[in-house]
């Protein structure tokens, strides 16, 4: 017969001794002043109070995973596909526009999914061509205070909060980037691309900067100043090609080894 009090647990060997100085929760651990009175359970099920906690940073934490985990799942299967990217602003009666839209579509005849950042301008004009030569128009679209939706010829689409889960996956389902005239959104991504290939992060990812008039005074900077003072070196200027020429562009970013098959 027991003799313990019946308020008393029966001790078990090796069990703990609770002290009331210290608790674990999950992988933390809790002393003095930093003791809850409440267990992880009780938090969760409790009635609704205060909703700040949705917006502390452990709760971000998760809603950057479900991003993450989303946009992995849905492009898993998208196959080899380019990244078009360009301005929000170009309209659709200028030449780029119509240039984005016959690229995206030389793209899909050779087998290729086309990727934007889902918006107007540019965006819509490769997603467009995209879909009217019946492949597959990815848009990946960002909360912003002036743009809320994806253009209507997007077929697969995700919405991101954060610009750092979205550019992820321009980088990872791309197998290279057409860069068309744009803004800093669209030297963000040309110049992440080059950072990337430039300290091994990515292999054989090519990059071409379409229209000349608009890039070469770029590119001459880069060479004449920050090439010519040891800032980067030739070989960082061979990760893109600048062209005019439809064919030339598609030749050169669906050239080499395809991420999607082994590499040797």
């Amino acid at each position: 017969m027991n003799d313990q009090p019946a308020s008393q647990p029966v001790p078990v060997d090796n069990a703990p001794v609770p002290t009331g100085r210290s608790s674990r929760q999950g992988p933390v651990l809790r002393r003095s002043d930093q003791l809850q009175t409440s267990t992880t359970d009780q938090r969760l099920l409790q009635s609704r109070g205060d909703a700040s906690w949705v917006h502390s940073d452990q709760w971000r934490v998760l809603r950057i995973q479900s991003e993450f985990v989303e946009g992995f799942g849905t492009l898993a299967d998208l196959g080899p596909a380019i990244s078009i990217f360009g301005s929000a602003r170009t309209r659709p009666d200028h030449p780029m526009y119509q240039a984005a839209g016959q690229l995206a579509a030389g793209l899909v005849d050779l087998g290729y999914a086309v990727i934007t950042g889902g918006g107007p301008g540019i965006m819509e004009a490769a997603n467009k061509g995209a879909a009217e030569a019946g492949g597959v128009s990815v848009g990946l679209g960002i909360e912003l205070p002036y743009e809320s939706s994806l253009n209507e010829h997007v077929n697969l689409g995700i919405n991101f909060r954060y610009f750092f889960a979205r550019k992820v996956m321009f980088l990872k389902y791309a197998e290279g980037f057409i860069v068309m005239p744009g803004g800093l959104g669209t030297f963000d991504e040309l110049f992440e691309a080059m950072t990337l290939a430039q300290t091994g992060k990515i292999r054989h990812f090519p990059v071409v900067l379409f229209g000349s008039e608009y890039w070469s005074g770029m590119v001459d900077w880069l060479r004449e100043r920050v090439l010519s003072e040891g800032y980067i070196n030739e070989g960082d200027l061979d990760a893109f090609i600048v062209t005019d020429d439809m064919d030339e562009a598609l030749a050169h970013v669906t050239a080499g080894p395809s991420r999607h098959r082994p590499i040797d």
